[in-house]
C-alpha cells in the first residue's frame, strides 16, 4: 500500500512541476512577444524607433506588423517558432552582456541574408493584385514564379522599408477610387 501512495505522490509532484514549468515558459513567451518588450535592450532601441515611424505601424488599414511577424517563422510552425524565438532571445542577451559596442550594420546584414520571402508573405499574401500598378505586379510575379537561378528576395527591392531613420511618421495615403 505504501508503494502505491508513494507512486501517486511522485506522479502528482511531477505533474505539478511540469505545469509550473509550462506556465512559466508560456508566461515568458507572452511577455517577450510584444514590440514594447524588444527595446528593453538598448541595442534594439534604434530598430524599435524606426519601426514606429514606418508604414508597418502607420497605415490606412490600421494594421500593425509586430517584430516577431517579420523576424520569426509563423506561429503555426510551433516548433520552429519557439526554437527561433529562444535562439534569438539567448543570442540577444549574450550580445547585450558581452559586447560593449553593438555592431548594428553587421546585425542588419545578417538579418537581410537570413530573412526569407515567407516572412513577408505571412501578411503580404496577394502580391499579384496591385490595381493600377502593372510594374509592381510584374516585379512580384518574377519573385513568386522565379525561374531557377533567378530567385529574388523581397528585401532585394524593399531593403529600407522599415528600419530607416526618419524624423516623421510616414502615413500611407488612401488612393481615390
Amino acid at each position: 500500500m505504501l508503494k502505491w501512495t508513494k507512486r501517486v505522490f511522485l506522479a502528482a509532484l511531477c505533474l505539478l512541476a511540469a505545469f509550473g514549468l509550462f506556465s512559466l515558459t508560456q508566461y515568458t513567451m507572452v511577455i517577450s512577444s510584444n514590440a514594447q518588450f524588444c527595446p528593453t535592450c538598448h541595442e534594439i532601441r534604434f530598430a524599435y524607433d524606426t519601426w514606429k515611424t514606418s508604414t508597418h505601424v502607420n497605415n490606412d488599414e490600421g494594421l500593425v506588423a509586430e517584430c516577431m511577424d517579420c523576424h520569426l517563422p509563423p506561429i503555426e510552425n510551433t516548433v520552429g517558432f519557439y526554437y527561433m524565438k529562444a535562439y534569438h532571445g539567448i543570442k540577444d542577451v549574450f550580445i547585450h552582456l558581452t559586447q560593449e559596442v553593438y555592431d548594428r550594420e553587421n546585425s542588419r546584414r545578417i538579418v537581410y541574408e537570413t530573412t526569407k520571402n515567407g516572412h513577408c508573405q505571412k501578411c503580404h499574401k496577394n502580391l499579384l493584385h496591385t490595381p493600377k500598378k502593372r510594374g509592381a505586379m510584374l516585379a512580384h510575379r518574377s519573385v513568386i514564379y522565379a525561374r531557377p537561378g533567378y530567385e529574388k528576395n523581397c528585401l532585394d527591392c524593399h531593403r529600407n522599408l522599415v528600419h530607416k531613420p526618419t524624423g516623421l511618421y510616414q502615413f500611407k495615403q488612401c488612393e481615390a477610387s
